[in-house]
């Protein structure tokens, strides 16, 4: 089995990412149950509706990279890769949304 000596460096800067991710979106999220960012009222269920299909999708990717006789830092990447996902996704939607005091919002 070949080892990477970068593995440990970019398995800390996915995990670098995706907490800054997270932050951003709990922030944003935050934001709009305050009424300053114009996100839907159907956000907070969303919220919590998302994390078992995330948990899930995680866990299922670190176990097929174990299966595959790939080490622990693979399967961890494998897992936090479908974690990063959802937080690239939810950022990118809840960026685009806007604060709700803007002029131009319906």
């Amino acid at each position: 089995m070949f080892f990477d000596p970068l593995s440990p460096f970019s398995l800390t800067l996915q995990a670098a990412r995706i907490g800054v991710e997270a932050q951003t979106i709990i922030a944003l999220r935050l934001a709009g149950m305050a009424g300053l960012w114009g996100t839907p009222n159907s956000e907070v269920l969303r919220m919590i509706a998302e994390k078992p299909q995330a948990t899930a999708e995680a866990v299922e990717a670190a176990t097929c990279a174990v299966l595959r006789g790939e080490g622990a830092g693979k399967a961890m990447q494998a897992g936090m890769r479908e974690i990063g996902r959802y937080t690239s996704s939810n950022l990118a939607r809840l960026s685009e949304m806007g604060p709700a005091f803007a002029p131009d919002r319906d």
